[in-house]
């Protein structure tokens, strides 16, 4: 557990009550966006929501309100420390909203040191050796897809470009880095979130130890060069933060738009024929069901008036990407493809708070996608689209498996 420093008494939390909406439930994951429709008509664009039970939160799904909420860190800042007062350990969300030292959960100066050391090292990142690297890992898992015939496209494919790609940036060995991604796929089920929380805990800092010891040209020694001085606990968070976006969302990301392809067949034959691209198809799937559909949390310090709806103080407010960027305010009076490439979404945040590695995870995703239809262009499910199962949590939309039949197998 991370020592926090003292903070005034939290005020009470109101209880949750029959009327909230419960967002980590099998049949929201199984169709959020009838679910948000349900809000709207009931609430409007601030939906009173439960995150697990007696977790309560506001969840924004009005475009114009998250952009209001995305660039108002006074009154809506990132610093957790006195929500998570009221909420033990042992709550299966509170891993992936608890305060860490690090630019996620930070403000003022604080966010603009944390920051710092993490986008010059990103910064720094070759995007030629990138690609190289992305096709290199992705020619070796198509390799072994082959073989096998058929497979789950996220655990073969996906997942292992994400974890290993990441692991290679950050110069993290190959045994650190399975208790990583063991302690992150614990967190992200939130069904063994506090155990998962000290796994990853320690294999960071055993990372953040050795290449205190041992620098070399990876991620991680360019952070602790950094003139912002990262103690190794510090340093330790901001691996937490860069894992935790780079291997899940990532992974999903990629599966995601893979199923857009496989089962949208205009979709599909307008990127065969060179009339989209597969960057296309990526903002298309982070327009309608990017893979953390619901993050971006604040906790306003004080009641908070939006748009007539006052927001309790230390009460987490979220903004739901896939709902924003589904707003009928927004979409009213477009055609049907206006959303297709279209890169006015949220999926990356906007703001203090917007993610410093958006271009690594485009050219990530895309080439790993390209390079998989390019080898096996008659790739195809091997179950009917309706017997996909979507994993419940109230942060992610992602896959509980994606399995797909290889040409060889047919």
């Amino acid at each position: 557990m991370i020592p926090t420093s003292p903070e005034p008494a939290p005020d009470p939390a109101p209880s949750p009550t029959a009327d909230r909406f419960p967002l980590y439930t099998p049949e929201f994951a199984a169709d959020p966006h009838g679910a948000y429709e349900r809000m709207r008509r009931v609430y409007g664009p601030l939906v009173p929501v439960e995150l697990s039970p007696d977790v309560p939160a506001t969840l924004v799904i009005g475009y114009a309100q998250a952009r209001r909420v995305l660039n108002d860190p006074l009154r809506f800042p990132a610093d957790p420390r006195v929500w998570e007062q009221q909420v033990p350990a042992s709550c299966p969300v509170r891993p992936m909203m608890e305060w860490r030292p690090n630019a996620l959960r930070s403000g003022g100066t604080e966010h603009a040191r944390y920051r710092a050391p993490n986008t010059a090292a990103l910064d720094a990142v070759d995007q030629h050796e990138l690609r190289s690297l992305v096709e290199k890992i992705a020619a070796e898992a198509i390799t072994e897809l082959r073989a096998a015939g058929r497979a789950d496209l996220l655990d073969r494919y996906a997942r292992p470009i994400a974890f290993r790609v990441l692991s290679t940036l950050l110069g993290c060995p190959d045994e650190i880095g399975a208790r990583i991604a063991d302690g992150m796929a614990r967190i992200f089920e939130a069904t063994d979130a506090e155990r998962g929380n000290l796994i990853l805990g320690q294999a960071v800092q055993d990372l953040v130890t050795l290449r205190r010891h041992r620098p070399a040209d990876d991620v991680t020694s360019r952070m602790l060069a950094h003139p912002a001085g990262l103690t190794d606990e510090e340093m330790a968070h901001q691996l937490v933060t860069l894992y935790g976006a780079g291997i899940e969302p990532l992974t999903q990301l990629i599966g995601n738009t893979c199923l857009k392809i496989l089962t949208d067949e205009d979709f599909s034959g307008a990127l065969h024929a060179g009339q989209s691209t597969v960057r296309d198809a990526l903002d298309t799937v982070l327009y309608t069901d990017p893979p953390m559909a619901n993050y971006c949390i604040s906790y306003p310090p004080f009641p908070v008036d939006l748009d007539g709806v006052l927001l309790p103080p230390h009460q987490p407010v979220l903004i739901s990407m896939a709902a924003c960027n589904n707003d009928p305010e927004l979409t009213r009076g477009l055609p049907p493809d206006a959303i297709s490439g279209n890169r006015a979404h949220l999926a990356w945040s906007i703001g203090p708070h917007s993610c410093p590695a958006r271009s690594h995870a485009y050219l990530i995703a895309e080439t790993a996608i390209s390079h998989l239809l390019d080898a096996l262009p008659e790739i195809d499910l091997a179950v009917p689209a309706g017997e996909l199962r979507w994993r419940p949590g109230p942060f992610h939309r992602a896959l509980e498996s994606l399995p797909v039949a290889l040409p060889a197998a047919r």
